[in-house]
């Protein structure tokens, strides 16, 4: 009895880790899913629209008017994008200067025609709805 007992108990453990990190991929997934659309975009030319389709926070954060001509003088330089691989992401529940909520920071070994080796960094975050969007980009 006693050992069934135990038995139960390990599974019941099991499971609940197994649920738990089916909810990470499926986090991590989305969030994948939401940064190399809107990457899509800003590859394309299309900065306008990529802000747009970030996230709520980002558009608070960023005036339309500047982000456009900010992001286009950051990208012009390095020329096209080559190849992008995905080296690292990390689930967050808070990040210095935003509010709490739930953040992948996701990093890009990128090549580009002027440069060779750059990293790429999106941060995706949950929206209210559960949607997964950017909330930041940068260039190294």
């Amino acid at each position: 009895m006693v050992r069934k007992a135990v038995n139960l108990f390990a599974l019941c453990l099991f499971l609940c880790g197994a649920v738990a990190a089916a909810q990470e991929v499926s986090k991590g997934t989305a969030a994948m899913t939401a940064a190399e659309q809107w990457l899509a975009l800003v590859d394309g030319g299309k900065y306008a629209e990529s802000w747009n389709e970030a996230s709520q926070y980002f558009r608070n954060s960023v005036q339309q008017e500047q982000w456009a001509p900010s992001l286009e003088a950051g990208r012009k330089p390095l020329g096209k994008v080559v190849s992008r691989e995905m080296k690292k992401m990390t689930y967050k529940t808070s990040l210095h200067g935003a509010p709490e909520g739930e953040y992948m920071v996701i990093q890009f070994a990128t090549s580009f025609g002027k440069k060779r080796a750059a990293v790429e960094t999106v941060t995706t975050m949950a929206e209210k709805d559960g949607t997964w969007r950017v909330s930041g980009y940068y260039i190294k």
